[in-house]
């Protein structure tokens, strides 16, 4: 298994320091949110993708991919009826594939609550369909440039569309491409009825990418999560990805989330073998 984090816990540092500090823990990679690294990230250019990826380089860290896709620009929505702001997240969402590409980044995490709700009285049939179509020109991309959009259920607290992994396969079985498949996150699986263990088993043939948390949004082993079950679920299905730390809860400061939670993650991984 290897190890990451994501890049906005560390609030208002340089993307540098960011990479040193991680590199410090023993992390492997860094897990990217676009809009940290320019505050219009629609303006991202390849050349800047590009020395991004030099930096996390140079401090012997891979860029895992891209997630909180859809934080900036504001008002962009994958399955709304009013077609221009669809065609708008669409050629935004392929933007971001190119970039992940120039940065060699494996993945592309597509949570993005807000801009995937179905608002009250709409139909579930209807936004269904045209988020599948947008989904699958972002996957055709991939297919184009490389890396692989890795759609995450969430829970019920944060959105009603893709709230767990069996609905979220549906789609990634409709959208039926080899790059479009699942990401799996524990603070989201808290919130299904299925033990976190038997959706990991019963996902396996879809999961790309893993986060690692808990539902009081801050570390892993931090809260009420046990992760021995976690880990021996993922050992029994044999996966050797990334598992990336993602929270939302930054209180403790940035090196303290990074040190403790590869800390704990590392010990529980020792004690699945």
């Amino acid at each position: 298994m290897k190890y990451a984090i994501c890049n906005e816990t560390y609030q208002n540092w340089t993307f540098e320091d960011t990479c040193k500090d991680i590199a410090s823990h023993g992390y492997q990679g860094v897990e990217i949110a676009p809009f940290t690294l320019k505050n219009k990230p629609e303006e991202l250019t390849i050349a800047e993708a590009k020395s991004f990826a030099k930096i996390a380089k140079e401090h012997d860290l891979e860029v895992v991919g891209l997630h909180w896709l859809l934080t900036k620009p504001v008002g962009l929505h994958i399955s709304t009826p009013d077609c221009e702001v669809r065609k708008r997240t669409t050629d935004f969402l392929k933007h971001l594939v190119r970039l992940n590409a120039a940065m060699a980044g494996d993945v592309l995490v597509f949570g993005s609550p807000m801009s995937r709700n179905i608002p009250e009285g709409e139909s579930y049939s209807d936004y269904w369909d045209r988020a599948r179509d947008s989904i699958a020109l972002m996957a055709k991309e991939a297919e184009k440039e490389g890396g692989i959009i890795a759609i995450e259920p969430l829970g019920h607290v944060e959105t009603n569309f893709f709230t767990s992994a069996e609905e979220t396969i549906k789609m990634i079985k409709e959208i039926n491409s080899p790059n479009c498949r699942l990401h799996l996150d524990v603070k989201a699986m808290s919130y299904e009825d299925k033990a976190i263990s038997d959706i990991i088993v019963d996902s396996a043939e879809y999961l790309e990418h893993f986060h690692a948390n808990d539902p009081n949004l801050r570390g892993p082993g931090t809260g009420k999560i046990d992760y021995e079950p976690i880990y021996k679920a993922l050992k029994k299905i044999n996966y050797s990805k990334w598992l990336s730390i993602e929270v939302f809860n930054y209180d403790e400061g940035p090196q303290n989330i990074a040190r403790n939670g590869i800390e704990f993650l590392r010990k529980q991984e020792s004690l699945a073998k």
